[in-house]
């Protein structure tokens, strides 16, 4: 599964927020929207989670896996 992110340097905002968070799609649209209502003064609910899911990119630099060694340097793998 690939992992999204949602990043909050692609939105405006008038207090430049830095954030960006990564995960599995529902972690990260759960994330985004939380910190949406706690620190951008957004109200919760289906209109702010539809836009911060069809903001979501996917993540370009692969996971490493749960378990096991991390790959040796360099090498790209698929999860």
């Amino acid at each position: 599964m690939t992992r999204k992110v949602a990043d909050c340097r692609r939105s405006p905002s008038v207090m430049n927020c830095t954030l960006t968070i990564s995960g599995e799609e529902e972690e990260v649209v759960r994330a985004a929207a939380e910190h949406a209502v706690s620190v951008h003064g957004h109200t919760d609910g289906p209109e702010l989670r539809r836009e911060i899911r069809e903001g979501l990119e996917d993540e370009l630099i692969p996971a490493i896996p749960r378990s096991g060694p991390p790959p040796p340097e360099g090498e790209i793998f698929d999860l």
